[in-house]
């Protein structure tokens, strides 16, 4: 089956699943594990569901925990090290910015940043092409920024002006821009999965039908979701269409291990997602998501199987979100010692290290980098708090379909500019 074609397991150790639980399929003895994917794609594995759940020792199990392999990292150039590290800089100058303007203010409503999980928007989104659609939830001002939006226009888009990406209309957790493909933020959990599923079937029918997809293959969308939402009908249901229809689309857990203030083990039967994939018949993958190359390397893999027709995949990014849930969240209900652990392996932090131990970059080479990022970020709020308020005369478009209806009046004017549109309203 084509599932069984996912190599991941290169650098991908077997994890335990929860006690009294199947365990995934060990490497046989004396084989390596290229040997083994080599293996899988000849259907030499044993159990048509098994092979195909691959599984990296996991830090949701405490105290249950296949022994840690060595670090391995997959081959990268001096540019995309810099590039992977650029863009993990952005994100997080941003979002901290984000946190000095929402205090100080600028911005209004929830607000929830992406601090500590930028390896997973990283490594997914910058192997994209332009075509390419990215659904996000939200905590998607990073996947914005990935996949092209200025930094300028997130901003003015957070600050509500009308220069911002959505006209000021979006706010934080509606991020959205049809030049670069991003369908949205969605503040409800799991709404963006169908959306996704949709894109990806467009993408489908372009490419079978309409014959109009490019010379790469199909186009590819990326589902961006939480551990909370996989315990969503959403979620099933859209995973059953994908499979069944063989979609090019690669559904992205960010699994943070929280929910709001709500514990990933308290909230799910068995806290394993990557399990949910093969269950429907896809590759399901979990992967290090404080790893960008580790992330990287899976995303690759799972965006040129869509890309060929080969149908979805099921990536569980295990990750921690150094911030609160929301600006917020005063974020008491997580232990000292938890956050600690996880701001130790900060993903940013460790990609410098591998750059400069590997030679492909120096300090100064960083620095530099880090000072044009501040800059950047600098500029945009600069330019945000500059930019203009939308005008009254927009509070209505894009939400009435007729043109000489209840929005615009017989004058052409919108009638929320008539003082008398709103009178006689009260009691209703």
């Amino acid at each position: 089956m084509a599932a069984a074609s996912f190599t991941a397991a290169k650098f991908l150790a077997p994890v335990a699943a929860r006690s009294g639980g199947e365990r995934a399929p060990p490497l046989p003895a004396g084989a390596s594990s290229s040997s083994f994917a080599r293996a899988l794609r000849r259907g030499g594995a044993h159990h048509p569901r098994l092979h195909t759940a691959l599984a990296v020792s996991s830090d949701v199990l405490a105290g249950n925990k296949a022994p840690q392999a060595a670090p391995a990292h997959p081959d990268v150039t001096r540019e995309e090290a810099l590039e992977l590290y650029e863009d993990m800089v952005l994100g997080r100058v941003f979002e901290d910015m984000c946190a000095q303007m929402y205090y100080r203010g600028k911005m209004f409503g929830f607000v929830h940043l992406y601090n500590g999980q930028e390896a997973v928007s990283t490594g997914f989104i910058k192997l994209l092409n332009q075509a390419d659609c990215v659904v996000s939830t939200y905590r998607d001002h990073v996947h914005a920024l990935s996949k092209g939006v200025p930094a300028r226009s997130v901003m003015a888009e957070l600050f509500g002006k009308a220069t911002g990406c959505c006209r000021g209309q979006g706010g934080s957790m509606h991020m959205f821009s049809a030049p670069h493909n991003i369908l949205g933020g969605f503040a409800f959990i799991g709404e963006g999965i169908p959306v996704a599923t949709g894109a990806a079937f467009a993408a489908k029918y372009r490419h079978e039908v309409l014959k109009e997809s490019g010379p790469d293959g199909l186009d590819v969308t990326l589902a961006f979701f939480g551990d909370g939402t996989c315990n969503n009908g959403q979620f099933f249901e859209c995973l059953n269409m994908a499979q069944l229809w063989k979609l090019p689309i690669v559904f992205v857990v960010e699994n943070n291990l929280w929910a709001i203030g709500m514990s990933h083990l308290r909230a799910t039967s068995d806290p394993e997602i990557w399990k949910k994939g093969p269950a429907f018949g896809m590759p399901g993958v979990h992967v290090d998501g404080m790893d960008v190359l580790k992330v990287r390397e899976v995303a690759k893999e799972a965006i040129e199987r869509a890309r060929r027709g080969e149908g979805p995949t099921l990536v569980e990014c295990e990750t921690y979100r150094f911030r609160g849930h929301s600006l917020a969240d005063p974020d008491e209900l997580r232990k000292p010692d938890e956050k600690t652990h996880y701001a130790a392996r900060d993903p940013i932090t460790a990609l410098k290290k591998y750059i400069i131990e590997q030679n492909l970059g120096t300090e100064s080479e960083l620095k530099s980098i880090e000072k044009k990022i501040d800059d950047v970020v600098e500029e945009a709020v600069e330019f945000a708090d500059a930019s203009p308020h939308p005008p009254r005369s927009q509070l209505l478009e894009n939400v009435f379909a007729d043109p000489k209806g209840f929005g615009i009046g017989p004058d052409g004017k919108y009638r929320c500019e008539d003082p008398k549109f709103t009178q006689g309203t009260a009691q209703v």
